[in-house]
């Protein structure tokens, strides 16, 4: 039964460098593209930065909060974080698929923010 908490403890201290390496990974991120690193530690604001990041409206948010909806137009957003920083297609698989291994690459590589979609609300 020892084993079993140690096991669950050890699992939990895991968990929690992997969180802290994330959030360190979108607050280089963010300040990548210009915006403050900050942002990513405050909920619900840090969505509509990585909108903004993406090049996709506020009211994004909204899509973003309806089940199975927001799977369809969150991969949206990766795909314009993706275009946003020089990458392609196949990146935004990868960070669909593998984030925790794809964000750092955008973080900590070369790739440059250089914004080509910008989607702006019609009048």
């Amino acid at each position: 039964m020892e084993a079993l908490v140690a096991l669950g403890a050890a699992f939990m201290v895991f968990v929690g460098i992997i969180g802290v390496f994330m959030v360190v990974t979108m607050w280089i991120l963010f300040n990548k593209a210009g915006q403050p690193g900050w942002a990513i530690l405050i909920p619900i604001y840090n969505i509509l930065v990585i909108l903004k990041i993406a090049g996709k409206a506020w009211w994004w948010l909204f899509l973003l909060m309806i089940p199975i909806v927001n799977i369809v137009f969150m991969i949206m957003v990766y795909h314009g974080i993706s275009k946003n920083f020089g990458k392609d297609a196949g990146f935004t698989i990868g960070l669909i698929l593998l984030g925790i291994v794809f964000f750092p690459i955008l973080a900590f590589g070369a790739a440059k923010y250089q914004p080509l979609i910008v989607e702006t609300p019609q009048s």
